[in-house]
């Protein structure tokens, strides 16, 4: 069994940053969410993370978090790394967190900036060095996506920190300034682990020498999000290419709504989880999105990838 603690860099491919399920009444749904588990990873994600943008953090406790995570590694069980989010906008509970996602065995943390404070680098600096250093085996991964936090993490900050701090070993970029990827791994060094968070952005970034993707879009198209970043590295460019274009449709339907709502609504629809429930400020999409969702689904339907009989959970759609 690969110990991904120790060899970060073997953290490639399409991590799939999986949904929250909850349950109608609003509950998180530890059957639902290992059941998508166990079907992202039949269809070939290379990782699972939990607990990032799509998976509804800002409205859970960290003890809901600290359980999904759990729940994960438990379903999980060895087949592939684990990659939660476990940041907040508060230090204690990001310090709380990852320690209970180090005890119950990841192999990475995920840590968001810090969001609305809108701290300067210097204090992003020490953010990151004082989690990293709690933690000293357990390799931190920052997470950066301004239009959610109003904070950006800088080129030379990342530089700074893989440099000084020994297990801050990547990030994840969610930003959709490309030439924001090129200066970071310039600045950094090649050897900077960086993850794609923008869907359109993940082939481009391979050329870069991007690690993978951690692309929202894995939740409805794991294995076609999977064969791009195949095809780009047996060199099938044209293959790779048909992927990214055909994912399109799948990427816009994301968004219809605010992610994760679209989401959620299509996994409830084809069974994959038991309900679409999303918690406030967050409501399911309305009739209007449905309709586009619809439209969105059928266009992309190519490139989804299947759910068969023993996929289903018991009291789903």
């Amino acid at each position: 069994m690969t110990n991904w603690r120790t060899r970060p860099e073997e953290l490639t491919g399409s991590i799939a940053p999986v949904i929250t399920p909850f349950t109608a009444d609003g509950a998180v749904d530890h059957e639902s969410l290992a059941n998508l588990v166990n079907w992202q990873l039949k269809q070939g994600s290379d990782g699972i993370s939990i607990g990032g943008s799509t998976g509804e953090p800002s409205a859970q406790t960290i003890d809901e978090r600290a359980d999904a995570i759990r729940t994960v590694v438990k379903a999980v069980d060895g087949r592939a790394p684990v990659v939660p989010g476990t940041g907040s906008a508060k230090l204690d509970e990001t310090v709380e967190l990852t320690g209970a996602a180090y005890e119950a065995g990841v192999d990475a943390a995920l840590i968001i900036t810090p969001y609305y404070a809108k701290p300067t680098q210097e204090a992003l600096y020490v953010w990151y060095s004082t989690v990293a250093e709690e933690y000293p085996d357990l390799p931190i991964i920052a997470y950066n996506v301004p239009t959610r936090t109003a904070v950006e993490i800088a080129p030379e900050t990342v530089a700074r920190l893989h440099r000084d701090v020994p297990n801050f070993v990547g990030i994840k970029e969610t930003t959709k300034d490309f030439e924001h990827f090129s200066r970071v791994i310039k600045a950094a060094g090649r050897d900077l682990l960086v993850w794609s968070g923008i869907e359109l952005l993940c082939l481009p970034l391979l050329a870069l020498g991007g690690t993978g993707f951690v692309s929202a879009t894995a939740n409805i198209a794991p294995g076609a999000t999977k064969r791009m970043y195949e095809a780009f590295h047996a060199g099938r460019m044209d293959e790779a290419l048909d992927i990214h274009y055909g994912l399109h449709p799948l990427v816009d339907l994301i968004f219809v709504e605010t992610n994760p709502a679209p989401v959620k609504w299509v996994l409830a629809q084809r069974g994959l989880i038991r309900s679409e429930h999303v918690r406030p400020p967050l409501i399911t999409p309305t009739d209007a999105g449905k309709g586009k969702i619809r439209a969105l689904l059928a266009e992309g339907t190519d490139f989804l990838s299947p759910v068969e009989d023993d996929d289903t959970i018991a009291g789903g759609n």
